[in-house]
């Protein structure tokens, strides 16, 4: 865990401690006339009592916007689909438009259509250059995957922004991790018992094709319940 800042808590001062960190960012943002917050937000179930409880914050939403870090290839109104959990937990609980939430839209017939839809809708977004989000919201699997990039994927090395990932269960749709490393400030949800064991394992292994140990270590805010807690 050398040179990382990580948090360890319970999830109730986690959530707290999060809030407290994204409402900061925000205030120095609104502070420059016209700018907007890019959000990148990671979908499974891990952050969803965390969205709940960010939908709670008094501040003006119009100015933020919102962007998955990935997706699988399958109906926006599936039980797997990210941006429907995204969207019942947080999304819709907030005065935001609709032209605020840049998903990755899986209508596409071909998964590669799906890659090219969202990549360009964040090159428009960024106007080509200058391509980072001001906060990304992160989650963790047991393998130490990021989005859907996993261990040996050669989307560790990608320089592109958008890949598709082919896994047993789904064709999944992820924002290449080189992208995510460019994010401002990077927050690493563990608020879980088993996740803190894996990312200690992992950071002690120190593999590099690990997706969790590829993140950027100068920007990574790690909030790690507490192992003693239940």
């Amino acid at each position: 865990m050398k040179n990382r800042k990580i948090s360890k808590r319970t999830e109730k001062l986690l959530i707290k401690s999060l809030k407290a960190k994204f409402i900061k960012i925000y205030k120095k943002k609104i502070k420059i006339k016209n700018s907007r917050l890019s959000l990148l937000i990671a979908g499974g179930k891990s952050p969803l009592k965390l969205y709940r409880e960010l939908s709670k914050i008094h501040i003006d939403w119009s100015r933020i916007d919102f962007f998955l870090t990935d997706e699988r290839f399958v109906s926006l109104k599936s039980i797997y689909s990210n941006y429907r959990n995204i969207y019942d937990n947080f999304l819709k609980k907030i005065k935001i438009n609709k032209k605020q939430i840049y998903f990755v839209n899986t209508n596409f017939k071909s998964p590669t259509k799906v890659v090219l839809d969202y990549q360009n809708k964040i090159k428009k977004y960024f106007h080509n250059k200058n391509l980072y989000f001001d906060i990304a919201i992160l989650g963790m699997g047991l393998d130490g995957h990021i989005a859907s990039v996993f261990s040996n994927n050669e989307n560790l090395k990608k320089s592109s922004i958008v890949s598709m990932v082919i896994k047993k269960d789904f064709k999944r749709i992820t924002i290449n991790l080189n992208i995510i490393n460019n994010s401002k400030n990077i927050y690493l949800w563990l608020n879980h018992k088993k996740k803190v064991i894996a990312f200690n394992k992992h950071i002690k292994m120190n593999n590099k094709d690990v997706p969790v140990n590829f993140l950027k270590k100068n920007k990574t805010l790690i909030f790690a319940k507490s192992i003693t807690q239940q």
